[in-house]
């Protein structure tokens, strides 16, 4: 039976994991953490290994579409109780890799690798490594990895590296998520659903965006909004079972007892089988 233990601020304190990497991760199935007793995330350590090497490969650069596929891929080949401190997952080129014992493969394609030890100097082995701090650039990315570094230590100065991102590339899904995250733990509530209606402005289809702009409407009062933004979240993707609970849970307390029940019924079909 998993132990859930770690909560998502206390993984961000040790390894600098953007929230938007981590909330990815849950809407995609890659990490299921439990509920705690005030609805905060519960992880394990499988789901901080997993969430670990999703923000090391998003440091290598490694589109994030292709570290959801691919850690998908290794969590359904690996097993989801399976330990996976004898694995280790690295950035070769633009390629996501598995080094297990004497064996390498490509996670994407399940194809066996040859040796490539003597091209080790070419292989990102160091995005294994917590993310270092780096100076901004031009670049949206660079831009991006500078306000995570910067969050934990000036959330002010991240907060205005975030936005330099978005300004350099305004379709850049994880700088609105992080930003937002941010504004929203400072109780800058409005702020972070005008950030999510510009980031919906540009990204329509973006479900976790929805989930995301639903939270912050609800930390700020308006529940009908909320209930809007989580019902289109639903709409796209129908089995997100967050936005599912968080329906029911404003339906109910809306007086809409049957749409509650639809919700809570369909939340309890998507959790995992233990």
């Amino acid at each position: 039976m998993p132990t859930y233990t770690y909560t998502l601020r206390e993984i961000q304190a040790m390894l600098g994991i953007s929230r938007g990497i981590a909330s990815r991760l849950i809407a995609a199935g890659i990490v299921t953490p439990a509920r705690g007793p005030r609805r905060e995330f519960l992880f394990t350590f499988r789901d901080v290994v997993m969430l670990r090497t999703a923000h090391s490969l998003r440091a290598a650069n490694i589109p994030g579409r292709r570290i959801l596929r691919a850690l998908a891929r290794l969590k359904t080949s690996q097993g989801s109780e399976q330990p996976l401190s004898g694995v280790r997952i690295v950035a070769v080129g633009n390629e996501v890799v598995v080094r297990e014992g004497n064996r390498q493969w490509h996670v994407e394609s399940g194809q066996q690798l040859m040796d490539f030890n003597a091209q080790a100097g070419s292989t990102a082995s160091a995005t294994v490594a917590p993310l270092q701090r780096q100076a901004p650039t031009d670049s949206a990315a660079g831009w991006f990895r500078a306000a995570c570094d910067l969050e934990s230590a000036s959330p002010a100065e991240a907060e205005a590296v975030y936005r330099q991102a978005i300004a350099a590339d305004p379709d850049y899904l994880d700088a609105y998520l992080n930003l937002g995250c941010m504004l929203c733990d400072a109780k800058r509530y409005a702020d972070a659903v005008d950030l999510y209606r510009n980031a919906l402005a540009r990204l329509p289809d973006e479900a976790l965006v929805h989930f995301n702009l639903a939270v912050a409407q609800e930390d700020d009062g308006r529940r009908q909004e909320a209930l809007a933004s989580y019902e289109r979240c639903i709409a796209l993707q129908p089995d997100f079972a967050d936005a599912h609970f968080n329906a029911a849970r404003l339906h109910q307390e809306l007086g809409d007892t049957r749409r509650a029940i639809r919700h809570f019924n369909r939340y309890r079909k998507l959790q995992p089988r233990a």
